[in-house]
């Protein structure tokens, strides 16, 4: 695992130069809050609950067929074209998937009980980001402090952390997306293929994510 993601990390720092590690902190943000025709986390969750007569797993599963179909999308559209749009599409890529991806876990959150204000839930949603296999890794060599479910529910909010967790995700995404476009890319010539292949590689990862994110985030609504 350490060794594919070394190799997909740097062949993401070669294609997509133009994402700096701050922008994963901006696009949480913007993802959780809203920003223009994309609603906040809270009131899309909200909206699938209601469609869920109140039921949250059953709203969680809308979430997640939702934003699997939505990633899906964006990844067709990104990775269409061969070696020419690299430059272009690799960090246009990194960022679509990046807010869908951050707006399904900030919803898994909501609909849990936890307040997507607090910067602790927020270091959380970007730990979710990395998936299941990555925090562990991260957790081991004490660069993580601990699981999401932790560090949302923790004592206190640690700064130092924030850089940390948005460094590593963004090296994670960058490195996914610019890795496998570098793979797909090598020996074809038929740009509705590279489309097929990220819409699949993209809404698989989202899938993953946000069903990581369900299990990791428990419940904390106040039962009555």
């Amino acid at each position: 695992m350490g060794v594919r993601r070394s190799v997909a990390v740097g062949a993401g720092a070669k294609l997509a130069p133009a994402v700096a590690s701050g922008y994963v902190r901006i696009v949480l943000d913007k993802a959780i809050d809203g920003v223009g025709p994309l609603r906040s986390a809270a009131a899309s969750a909200d909206t699938k609950l209601v469609d869920a007569d109140g039921d949250v797993e059953k709203a969680i599963s809308g979430l997640l067929r939702m934003h699997t179909s939505l990633a899906g999308i964006q990844g067709f559209v990104t990775n269409l074209g061969g070696f020419s749009t690299a430059a272009v599409a690799v960090p246009a890529n990194v960022a679509g998937v990046t807010v869908v991806q951050c707006h399904l876990v900030a919803g898994i959150a909501h609909l849990r009980g936890y307040d997507l204000d607090d910067p602790r839930v927020r270091n959380a949603i970007l730990a979710c980001m990395l998936g299941e296999d990555a925090v562990k890794s991260l957790v081991k060599s004490h660069r993580l402090p601990s699981s999401p479910m932790a560090l949302a529910t923790s004592p206190v909010h640690d700064p130092v952390l924030d850089e940390t967790l948005s460094r590593e995700v963004t090296a994670e995404l960058v490195g996914r997306t610019a890795g496998r476009r570098a793979v797909t890319l090598i020996g074809r010539r038929v740009p509705f293929l590279g489309g097929a292949v990220g819409a699949s590689s993209d809404a698989y990862a989202t899938w993953q994510i946000g069903t990581y994110a369900a299990s990791e985030l428990r419940d904390r609504r106040l039962r009555s």
